[in-house]
Formats: C-alpha cells, structure tokens, sequence
C-alpha cells in the first residue's frame, strides 16, 4: 500500500523547497513532485505543493 504526503508551501524559495525535500526524505518519503501555483498577474511562484510517497509495510 502507498501513502502519500502533500506538503503546501505559501512561501516558494529555493531555500523552504530544499527544507521540506531535507525533512521528508530523511523521514523516509520519496519526491514524487512539485506543484507551482502562478498568478497571471506574476511569473513567480504564489505557493507550491509538494508531493511524496511512501510504501507502507502491511
């Protein structure tokens, strides 16, 4: 069974994308992708969402 974990993240630097990907995979998650929500208004980020899996052992 796969569990999935999405982490949002309201201030989109190189720096908070490097600590979240740091934390969950030391936890044990798998990147699986990222998300970039964006404005018309703008050409950088508004927010991101950040996706990882995980197998779980039955």
């Amino acid at each position: 069974m796969i569990e999935y974990k999405v982490v949002e993240l309201a201030v989109v630097t190189d720096e908070s994308i490097e600590e979240v990907l740091n934390e969950r995979t030391a936890e044990g998650w798998q990147f699986d992708g990222i998300q970039f929500v964006i404005r018309e208004a703008s050409k950088r980020p508004s927010m991101a969402f950040v996706l990882f899996t995980r197998n779980l052992v039955s």
